[in-house]
């Protein structure tokens, strides 16, 4: 019996393995991964820095004790270089593989600057345990972070590395933190937050050069302004990874293209997680990842099931000023009405029905989290 092989040993891949363990215990199971196959939460990535977490103790597991308890076989360092969905097969190091079923849970990778200049190279990003254990190296011994980018990793990032005792300027073309998630009033809170723990914001302009520098890096700002630093940090997004769906000629948007079964355009073959776009979103998120997981693991154990997302609050990693949101869907017409207490932000975007469509809450009113998601469309 082919096995089912999943590409991908991120948090996508490994819960899809564990959801589809509970159905299913005897079917071949086949985990393929780029790096050694650690098991890791990678959330913990932008909070890890104050509480001094190396990357080897943010894995929790070796890929040899997730192959027993997934009665699976796992091939670190693998190279897939291609698929052939009409043969139920991919190239693994050179070598053909036959699958039962394929679901790619290949992950995202950090959007990447076009900067200019000798230091370009210099600027780093954290997207898995490696990236993390080389930011950790190079802030040995420095003191001063520039991140690129105020939206939520950024922001997490910046929390966490003031914790820590770093000094961190932020900039971002925006003229806010987070603002496409929260209202000008919650970002006004947490842009006051992380301003009182010493960032330096740089709104309205980018990085267009990096240099090196007798003590450092010197960013070169869109606005004629230049910024010295220790260490650069991008945080302005991720991209799906599709190289290897696209030379598949499966349906690529913005996303891998699945659709309410998490199926791909070919038989067989199936997507989830940072690389998939399903119901037409891409959504980096551990909500999402969990409810695709959960559906595919019953269509894949011959189980009728179909995506349908429960209200997914995000829960900002930022205890200098606790905040959850919940935004409404792109394209949702309405408005945001915001107050303001001594508690914090409550702030429900209410669509043009009268309906509750998102919140943003900050302070103690995050404990309210639960009671609107209930509300959502009521």
């Amino acid at each position: 019996m082919n096995p089912l092989i999943i590409i991908g040993t991120g948090l996508a891949g490994y819960t899809l393995a564990r959801e589809w363990r509970k159905l299913d215990t005897t079917t071949p199971l086949h985990l393929l991964t780029a790096d050694d196959g650690s098991f890791y939460s990678k959330p913990m990535l932008s909070n890890a820095l104050n509480g001094k977490k190396t990357a080897q103790q943010l894995a929790t597991k070796s890929a040899m004790q997730m192959a027993q308890e997934l009665n699976a076989e796992i091939t670190p360092h693998a190279s897939i270089s291609a698929i052939d969905a009409a043969q139920r097969s991919i190239t693994v190091n050179g070598r053909s593989m036959a699958y039962s079923s394929l679901v790619l849970a290949l992950g995202a990778d950090p959007i990447r600057l076009p900067l200019q200049g000798d230091g370009a190279d210099a600027v780093m990003s954290v997207n898995d345990l490696g990236d993390y254990a080389r930011f950790r190296a190079a802030l040995e011994g420095k003191q001063h972070v520039a991140i690129l980018g105020a939206g939520l990793i950024g922001c997490e990032f910046a929390n966490d590395l003031l914790a820590a005792g770093y000094r961190v300027d932020i900039v971002d073309p925006g003229d806010r933190p987070l603002s496409t998630l929260l209202p000008a009033e919650a970002s006004a809170q947490l842009q006051n937050a992380l301003g009182e723990l010493g960032v330096s914001w740089h709104f309205g302009t980018k990085a267009e050069k990096v240099e090196r520098t007798e003590n450092g890096l010197r960013l070169t700002l869109s606005d004629g302004s230049a910024l010295d630093a220790d260490v650069v940090l991008s945080a302005i997004g991720l991209r799906a990874r599709t190289a290897l769906a696209a030379s598949a000629a499966l349906d690529i948007k913005r996303g891998i293209v699945v659709d309410d079964q998490l199926k791909c355009s070919a038989d067989g073959v199936y997507a989830l997680g940072d690389c998939a776009e399903a119901q037409g979103k891409v959504l980096p998120f551990v909500m999402p990842l969990m409810q695709q997981a959960r559906t595919l693991a019953k269509v894949l154990s011959g189980t009728a099931a179909e995506l349908a997302y429960p209200v997914m609050p995000v829960v900002v990693k930022t205890p200098a000023c606790p905040l959850v949101v919940c935004p409404p869907a792109p394209g949702t017409s309405g408005s945001w009405q915001v107050e303001r207490t001594e508690q914090g932000v409550r702030g429900r975007f209410v669509g043009d029905a009268g309906n509750l469509c998102g919140f943003a809450l900050t302070g103690t009113h995050t404990a309210e989290k639960n009671a609107l998601a209930q509300q959502i469309g009521v």
